[in-house]
């Protein structure tokens, strides 16, 4: 559930929060008011598109955060699974910090990509807006309808057949490249075989190249080596003031001390063991002196080795392992050309049973939508026939097309909503208050089909007024008895309805326009409605219809 929006520096917004609560919370004020802004920030800090223009005007940046409370254990391990680490008290802050250059999204704390924001809203919340009446009529998503509807039913199969299908178009991209003449064959062989000639011949082993690098770079250095080891023995032993004679004079002074006051011992014995640790020392440098010499041919031969080696790793991968790794790819590719006819043929036989278990799995798939597609058309002409549409015909109408990544069903939403006229697809109808209808019906339908219990909604009372506005606001309020509802309205039969009901007002503040939003008391929200029925004006006839308007909402709510 969303329980708060916190909005700061965003459009006429210069600090407003907002607690929401179960039910149907509804948002009425002016047009112009800022309503919209509300829906724009709840969606920014999902991750959509957001320009900097949102930002307040003479603002350095502008804040959309929503908090979500998560009851159910099942929707804290699907929020895991996306990333979020710290869920197990339940509240997710998602925040979105937007700047000139940059937008900066944080979930509980951790930063998160506009990508992975997104991922995260769809588990948490609904929007619906005008755009997604548009989004409806597309039979593409019309399949995502169903195979939401029924996916308790087709999950299994759905992910089989996308493993298959996939698979099969592997095996085919791979029988494609294998479709090449005489002369193409011959190229491709003589050219593998230079690579595998040139991989080979190097003979190179695991961790080689760092073992070489370490030696090569150690005799480039030699005189640099040298150089630093000779001031060292200087200062260790050879030169005229050099420790190892000071700490001997030193020990030897201690010494003597210790011998008229026992609480020196300890100092005498740390200066022995210096002396011990300096002496090791200058044998370690001196025996690596010794043995420590440049030989020009060897450099050379390290040299040319790791020339060598980076080349290889510029041609065939990063890394030993993975030339070793392109190394065996070549040589299987080269097998598969010089007996490429008996490998197109096994490769046909394997792209034959791919295409068959595909095949299989996407009609068991098709089957399975048609069924529950029956059960699907009853419950959506039930809620239809709820939002005014008295003699709607409605069919999902299923043609079989080529075997896609989403099998081989086409998918078109047929209806009809007046008496007399045939069925058409549902891209034809053509009244935006008809849309909104039937996308608020399959919304309801779905709504217990999916995790998400928050739904908002924008404009879903477009073009619609009368009898038909008073059901679309019962049919919200039976939605809100099991999902929290967030809904834009300026019909006063929907705002009747209310759970929580607040108010957006503009208003001068320093000769600068602001917003703010304001819950709204029983008596207040008397008073909104009846200026939502009055046109703007509040009148003794209007509160007497508002508060008419509200006891109906009342009991139609306790039906």
């Amino acid at each position: 559930m969303l329980v708060n929006l916190h909005v700061k520096n965003l459009a006429l917004i210069e600090e407003e929060n907002i607690d929401f609560s179960e039910g149907l919370n509804i948002l009425t004020g002016e047009t112009g008011a800022g309503k919209s802004i509300i829906l724009g920030s709840i969606s920014a800090a999902l991750g959509a598109k957001c320009s900097p223009e949102f930002i307040r005007t003479g603002c350095e940046y502008g804040l959309a955060e929503v908090t979500f409370s998560i009851e159910d254990n099942a929707s804290k391990e699907l929020i895991k699974d996306l990333g979020v680490l710290d869920i197990d008290e339940g509240e997710l802050v998602i925040s979105r910090k937007i700047s000139a250059q940059r937008s900066q999204f944080k979930v509980n704390g951790q930063s998160f990509t506009a990508s992975q924001t997104r991922q995260l809203a769809n588990l948490l919340i609904n929007i619906h807006g005008q755009r997604d009446n548009l989004i409806l009529i597309d039979e593409n998503n019309q399949l995502n309808v169903i195979d939401e509807y029924c996916m308790d039913y087709i999950k299994d199969t759905l992910i089989d057949f996308k493993e298959a299908y996939k698979n099969y178009k592997s095996l085919k991209a791979e029988l494609d490249e294998l479709d090449i003449n005489e002369d193409e064959r011959q190229r491709q062989i003589s050219f593998l075989e230079y690579e595998i000639n040139e991989i080979e011949s190097a003979t190179l082993t695991i961790n080689e190249d760092e073992e070489v690098e370490k030696k090569y770079n150690k005799m480039r250095n030699f005189q640099k080596i040298m150089e630093e080891l000779d001031t060292s023995s200087n200062l260790l032993y050879l030169g005229e003031d050099n420790i190892s004679d000071m700490i001997s004079e030193i020990f030897r002074a201690v010494t003597k001390a210790s011998e008229y006051d026992e609480s020196l011992v300890d100092a005498k014995n740390t200066l022995s063991s210096i002396e011990d640790l300096i002496g090791d020392v200058s044998h370690q440098i001196s025996n690596y002196i010794s043995d420590l010499e440049f030989n020009e041919e060897e450099f050379n031969q390290l040299e040319q080795r790791l020339d060598l080696i980076n080349n290889l790793k510029m041609k065939y991968g990063k890394t030993i392992e993975q030339i070793l790794l392109s190394l065996e790819e070549k040589q299987n590719k080269l097998e598969e050309l010089e007996n490429l006819n008996s490998v197109v043929e096994r490769k046909k036989e394997e792209l034959e049973k791919a295409k068959d278990k595909a095949l299989s799995l996407a009609s068991t798939l098709s089957d399975t939508r048609k069924e529950k597609a029956m059960a699907l058309k009853k419950e959506f002409i039930k809620a239809l026939k709820e939002l005014n549409f008295l003699d709607v015909k409605f069919e999902i109408e299923f043609n079989s097309k080529e075997m896609g990544t989403n099998g081989i069903d086409e998918i078109t939403f047929m209806i009809s909503t007046n008496p007399g006229e045939e069925l058409k697809p549902l891209a034809k109808v053509s009244s935006g208050g008809e849309l909104s209808r039937i996308m608020l019906a399959i919304k309801s339908v779905m709504a217990s089909k999916n995790d998400q219990k928050t739904y908002i909604f924008d404009e879903i009372d477009a073009g619609i007024s009368g009898k038909t506005a008073s059901l679309v606001a019962t049919k919200l309020a039976k939605l809100s008895n099991h999902n929290q509802i967030i809904c834009i309205t300026h019909l006063p039969q929907i705002a009747a309805m209310a759970s929580k009901h607040f108010i957006i007002e503009k208003s001068l503040a320093n000769n600068r326009t602001i917003s703010n939003i304001r819950g709204l008391n029983e008596e207040d929200s008397l008073k909104e409605l009846a200026r939502l029925l009055g046109d703007g004006e509040i009148t003794k006839a209007t509160l007497l219809n508002a508060t008419e308007l509200k006891r109906k909402a009342k009991d139609l709510i306790l039906l």
